[in-house]
């Protein structure tokens, strides 16, 4: 097979040089559509470098010194609209955007695109964008934050940086981002079938059919197929021409003129009309998917050749030598001296370092520590007076003591008056105050502006969080269950959790995700209700996971999580028991002995136990665990409903002669592991109560934690008792597959005793 690669670096020269050029039906003129000839001149260039690029990426891995091929060949007229934008105006790209990120570099003074996209070919440590831990597309100094390769995943964050540009306005905050900026969102025609793309656009529409005002504009690069897989002729048109609340642009990707007239006309629209347009962007796709892909299996090679000889290159040179800007031989000089550059500096790249070690690789998962001016630019302590004022309707329940989910409440209302750009989002949690009440009376307190109902979309609703925190905003989405978290894990997964990873701690996406979840709810069943598996939290990098037990508990660790994510770009998942919510008794009715009074901010600065100006008390390494009760025969590990059950279990056991310690881990990622291991070992026997199923359960981790460090030694067995790897049926039956104060009480005694129950 022949050399596609050389074969299409070859064809440009040999086609210029003839004259054998494609043609268009696209007469515009540099000057019509506002561009001067050395513009012109400027964006081919872009392309050219882009497209050298390309190439030399492709001969970089066939040596062993680069390592991702997918390549913006076809695409190069982004250029064009990269032009058409402000430096200013926040850009989400796909990787096939090369020459957008080169062309907005001309905005920008001392920039070198070649070398630093180079260093990233290369995964040197000395790629400025990602510190060489993947080929992406980004700079901080160009406001891209920097995309992986996940389908479509960074569509719904634009839609939330767009929405959170005339909200900071609404809500007269200063955010990272100009109150005229507008957010500009590529991708392709495949990538646009993908729920997350769908999602998210719809999400757009569905707000700007409100006229809620959405500054952005989505540019689908067609170039009419997906890896091997065709996509239908006039399918993207027919989609998405008429949606509501979107204007739909059509312009000819391979025409420089024709996609900066349009990209313009977008620009215009976007904003000054702060309305959201769809532009369609005719490209083609050369050398194949990656460098990997043999096209010659799905394609014939005339479609091939017919493609190449599509090249938006050869348009280009085609515009300059009709508009007598340039001659054939300056357009071929141009081209072969941007490949001698490129060449050249790869040979200075690739003999960068590497990253070397196993902390160098993981340095960036934690985002860095904000200064103090920087983490409280929000935040403001507040009255007593005005605390009396949000505090109103409750005033005569105050000195009470109250369940989880009141206490809860009462925390978020100070934390939203304390953090001005503290924006909750979520289903229904506006004037119902959400299916369980937690943020009542949030919105009236607060306004629509900052207790946002959301639709139907959980991709959209974090999505809407990561965008917001692009912005400068601390956002607090939630998630209704668990069990909906599930299919848009990505986006925490993929976007907010990898961004520092990606950016070199350049960027990242702070926020608190309140999520209601676990088992024993009483009328609810099925794994979309009663769910009971927050594994795919415990194994993202850099994630923070809490899960409170207790009102008490629940108000210091959201403040907690609210500090971490304000100071220390945190992503924290704040797991919710849903069965625990209104309980209030924990041996008999009326004991009362799972409720508590609310400790307020005041209160807590006055005891030290939560200090607004000691970034140490936020500390992840201080992250504890709760001990209850001092005995030695046994320690009980657990958290959520299952510490509720032990605690119930350890004054049977207490009555008959069995002492106990209950260890609440509240926060399980990460672990607080010295913690664990200084109670533990303090004990003859070990038992692990985990909710959660016997298989990739939290459990697992507990035991090897344990065994590793020789806590087993002390004593003859660690065990546990989990739910069974089952979802969870409907009604009574749910309990036969999870845990229960009696099989811990039956386990416990037979550890101690020897007897088997």
């Amino acid at each position: 097979m022949s050399d596609r690669n050389q074969l299409v670096r070859d064809n440009f020269v040999n086609f210029v040089g003839t004259g054998t050029l494609p043609t268009s039906n696209c007469t515009l003129t540099p000057a019509e559509v506002g561009l001067t000839a050395s513009d012109v001149i400027d964006l081919f260039e872009t392309q050219v470098i882009s497209r050298h690029l390309d190439l030399q990426s492709r001969l970089m891995q066939k040596q062993g010194q680069s390592f991702y091929t997918i390549g913006s060949s076809g695409h190069e007229g982004n250029a064009a609209y990269a032009k058409a934008f402000r430096v200013t105006d926040m850009a989400f790209l796909h990787y096939r955007s090369a020459a957008f990120v080169i062309q907005r570099s001309k905005q920008v003074p001392n920039q070198t695109p070649i070398y630093d996209m180079l260093l990233s070919f290369a995964t040197a440590k000395d790629d400025p964008t990602a510190g060489g831990r993947h080929k992406v597309l980004g700079s901080k100094a160009l406001n891209i934050p920097p995309q992986t390769s996940t389908v479509a995943s960074h569509l719904p964050k634009a839609m939330g940086a767009a929405f959170s540009i005339p909200l900071a306005k609404r809500l007269a905050l200063t955010g990272k981002l100009a109150d005229d900026s507008i957010i500009v969102c590529n991708f392709g025609d495949a990538s646009s079938n993908h729920s997350t793309a769908q999602g998210a656009i719809n999400s757009t529409a569905w707000a700007a059919y409100q006229s809620i005002p959405m500054p952005i504009v989505f540019v689908c690069e067609d170039n009419g197929i997906g890896i091997s897989t065709s996509t239908p002729i006039g399918w993207i048109a027919a989609n998405y021409r008429h949606r509501a609340g979107i204007e739909y642009l059509y312009c000819d990707g391979l025409n420089l003129l024709d996609t900066y007239k349009k990209a313009k006309q977008a620009e215009y629209i976007a904003r000054k009309s702060r309305k959201p347009v769809f532009l369609h962007m005719r490209t083609v796709r050369i050398l194949g998917h990656a460098g990997s892909d043999a096209e010659f299996i799905y394609r014939t090679m005339k479609d091939i050749e017919s493609t190449e000889f599509q090249d938006p290159l050869l348009h280009s040179a085609r515009i300059l030598l009709e508009n007598n800007i340039l001659t054939k031989q300056a357009i071929i000089k141009i081209y072969q001296d941007v490949e001698h550059k490129i060449a050249c500096v790869a040979k200075q790249v690739v003999t960068k370092a590497k990253l070397a070690t196993a902390a160098e690789v993981m340095h960036s998962i934690i985002p860095p520590v904000l200064s103090k001016e920087k983490s409280h630019l929000h935040f403001n302590l507040v009255t007593e007076e005005q605390r009396n004022l949000l505090f109103d309707h409750e005033k005569h329940k105050l000195n009470k003591k109250q369940n989880l989910g009141k206490l809860l409440n009462w925390a978020l209302m100070d934390l939203m008056a304390e953090n001005e750009n503290m924006v909750m989002c979520g289903e229904d949690i506006a004037k119902k105050g959400g299916v369980y009440n937690v943020t009542t009376k949030l919105s009236a307190r607060f306004g629509q502006n900052r207790v946002i109902n959301t639709l139907l979309d959980e991709q959209s609703i974090l999505g809407l969080a990561i965008g917001m925190a692009h912005n400068g905003f601390l956002p607090m989405p939630e998630i209704q269950f668990l069990a909906y978290v599930h299919n848009a894990e990505d986006q925490i997964r993929g976007e907010a959790a990898t961004l520092p990873f990606f950016s070199n701690g350049q960027y990242s996406n702070p926020m608190v995700i309140r999520i209601a979840g676990l088992a024993y709810q009483k009328g609810f069943g099925g794994h979309f209700h009663n769910d009971n598996s927050f594994a795919v939290f415990r194994d993202i990098p850099g994630l923070i996971l809490a899960c409170p037990s207790n009102g008490a508990d629940a108000v210091e660790m959201m403040r907690t999580s609210v500090k971490l994510a304000r100071e220390q770009q945190r992503v924290v998942v704040f797991l919710e028991p849903i069965a625990l919510y209104m309980t209030k008794d924990l041996h008999q009715g009326g004991d009362g002995l799972w409720t508590s009074e609310y400790v307020t901010p005041a209160q807590a600065l006055e005891a030290k136990s939560f200090d607004v100006e000691n970034n140490a008390e936020c500390d992840v390494t201080k992250l504890a665990i709760n001990c209850y009760g001092q005995g030695t025969d046994l320690c009980i590990i657990s958290y959520g409903n299952g510490y509720y059950l032990a605690r119930q279990a350890e004054k049977i056991l207490q009555a008959q002669g069995i002492d106990c310690r209950v260890i609440d881990l509240r926060w399980l990622a990460p672990l607080d592991e010295k913690g664990i291991i200084a109670q533990a070992g303090q004990c003859k026997k070990v038992l692990i109560v985990d909710e959660c199923r016997q298989t990739g359960s939290i459990s697992e981790a507990l035991v090897t934690l344990l065994v590793q460090a020789q806590v087993s030694a002390q004593h003859q067995e660690i065990r546990r008792i989990t739910a069974d790897d089952s979802f969870i049926p409907l009604g009574a039956a749910a309990y036969h597959v999870l845990p229960s104060t009696q099989k811990i009480v039956e386990q416990a005694t037979s550890m101690v005793t020897g007897e088997n129950s």
